[in-house]
């Protein structure tokens, strides 16, 4: 019972806050993608491929906290172990990594400023959240294992080779 209550929470979570962020509000911001394709030559293509790559990496993001850790990405209903397995050896953050590059891809794809400055700001939002509340919360409940997985998997830029922990 308590997969099915992870797996549910981390799908209703992913539509609600990734889903709004990169999906919903840049809909909005190129007027529901009414803007042309990227007439700059290459950049459609990058566009392409950072959003469906970020969008698997964030799929398989979600997928390990519920199946990892057993519970959700909302602060609500945390894991009950701390999730360091798959695309989390490489970067602790592959979440917000995924949304900043589909937000990025879309901006590419749409030659959009608007969200090139949109996602300048969620990705400020995200470094703060991260900074004062995650960080702290995380070590005060998972401690030391916490502080060796902090001090050996970058945050934002992902390491090439996973952190064997």
């Amino acid at each position: 019972m308590r997969r099915f209550s992870a797996i549910a929470g981390s799908a209703l979570f992913l539509v609600v806050a990734p889903g709004v962020v990169a999906g919903l509000a840049p809909f909005l911001l190129t007027d529901r993608y009414r803007l042309p394709l990227s007439t700059l030559p290459g950049f459609a293509p990058v566009g392409w491929v950072l959003v469906v790559g970020a969008a698997a990496m964030l799929l398989h993001a979600f997928a390990r906290f519920a199946l990892e850790g057993l519970g959700t990405p909302a602060p609500v209903a945390p894991t009950e172990r701390l999730v360091v397995g798959g695309i989390y050896r490489h970067v602790r953050n592959p979440m917000y990594v995924a949304v900043l590059s589909i937000i990025l891809g879309q901006a590419l794809l749409f030659s959009s400023r608007a969200l090139v400055v949109y996602g300048a700001i969620v990705g400020a939002a995200m470094a703060s959240f991260v900074r004062l509340y995650e960080e702290p919360t995380l070590a005060r409940r998972y401690g030391a294992e916490y502080d060796a997985y902090r001090r050996a998997v970058p945050g934002w830029l992902p390491r090439l080779t996973p952190w064997r922990g």
